[in-house]
């Protein structure tokens, strides 16, 4: 039974792969792709969370968790 199961979860994972032709790139290219569409907005929220958090981790300077970078 745990080898059928093992053989069920490795052909679903390999489902999920696919291959981008180089025609279709652009596609995927498109700003509404995109996890983050605004680098400057997902900038400002690393920040805020930085701040909010009471630490860094390596894309600035520390901060004191009161917002006041």
């Amino acid at each position: 039974m745990k080898q059928l199961a093992l053989v069920l979860f490795a052909v679903l994972a390999l489902c999920g792969c696919e291959t981008v032709e180089p025609w279709e790139r652009g596609v995927l290219a498109k700003r509404e792709m995109q996890w983050q569409t605004d680098p400057r907005e997902s900038s400002l929220q690393a920040q805020i969370f930085a701040s909010k958090e009471a630490s860094s981790g390596g894309q600035g300077a520390a901060g004191g968790g009161c917002g006041c970078n």
